[in-house]
């Protein structure tokens, strides 16, 4: 009886061992190696995984980030120059500068300047709404107001504005990790680029209807007049599907266009206060 169980514990433990012995030559075979830089540069990385550098996460970030020849077009939104300038040490990589953005909404149409014309009673989403519906306004191109960018900002960057029923982006909370602009889906949110002071010329517009019927559905509306495009200097300004642009990257903010919209459809933020002439000065006295 003793010689049995002796016997049976030896061949147990004879199989085990083989077994272990196979594991590991095949784990050995098959072993992936990965790069302990990797590692490193998670660590560095903000751990937002907020799928602003254009990947799933701060892992997949990681990884490519040793991978790649350069860091040309590689880039944390959330950390910024300072992180990726770390990042470079660890790699012995060229540090590539990046503009920093911010997002905007170019949007304006707030129950004052965009009246309602039906109700809906559906799902208070704008993704469901989007697909199923046109909207509350003749604006079929605008904020619908459900608050689907808001609630997909991980920074609290985002609120709606019950008085416009628009949202609102908090420019010093942004990190313009993308998120707000992949939730709307009417593409009324954009990454721009971001200036000194935050300051900011832009059309917060995407009808691309008719001059005609744009401003019938919303007072603030591009109408393509082209007065913007003709005054700009420095060819920051495009006309497209009835629809002014202007490249955050070419604007000198000499604000031009500004005064010439006669909608009001371009915005200009955190600017001085235009100096007035004296002679107008003169005419409003007289007045």
């Amino acid at each position: 009886m003793g010689h049995t169980v002796l016997l049976t514990v030896i061949s147990l433990g004879s199989v085990g061992l083989v077994a272990a012995l196979i594991l590991y030559f095949i784990s050995q075979k098959f072993k992936v190696y990965e790069d302990p830089r990797i590692d490193q540069i998670q660590e560095a990385l903000p751990g937002a995984n907020c799928g602003g550098c254009g990947f799933t996460g701060c892992r997949n970030f990681a990884e490519a980030l040793v991978k790649a020849d350069t860091l040309d077009g590689l880039n944390c939104p959330v950390g910024g120059a300072s992180l990726m300038t770390d990042v470079a040490k660890i790699l012995g990589k060229e540090a590539v500068a990046a503009d920093p953005l911010v997002a905007v909404v170019r949007c304006q149409g707030s129950y004052e300047h965009r009246p309602r014309t039906s109700v809906y009673d559906g799902v208070k989403e704008c993704s469901a709404a989007h697909y199923l519906y046109g909207g509350e306004t003749d604006c079929h191109y605008g904020c619908l107001g459900y608050g689907d960018c808001v609630r997909a900002c991980n920074f609290d960057a985002m609120y709606m504005d019950e008085k416009t029923g628009l949202p609102v982006i908090i420019d010093e909370k942004c990190v313009a990790c993308g998120a707000c602009v992949r939730a709307c889906p009417r593409d009324i949110i954009e990454l721009r680029k971001k200036a000194k002071k935050d300051r900011k010329i832009f059309v917060s517009c995407v009808n691309c209807d008719k001059g005609g019927p744009a401003r019938k559905a919303c007072r603030v509306a591009c109408i393509a007049c082209n007065k913007c495009y003709n005054v700009c200097e420095f060819d920051a300004i495009t006309i497209k599907d009835n629809l002014a642009y202007i490249d955050s990257f070419k604007c000198t903010f000499c604000r031009k266009c500004v005064v010439e919209c006669p909608t009001n459809a371009i915005i200009e933020t955190n600017f001085p206060p235009r100096k007035v002439k004296a002679e107008t000065v003169e005419e409003e006295k007289k007045e």
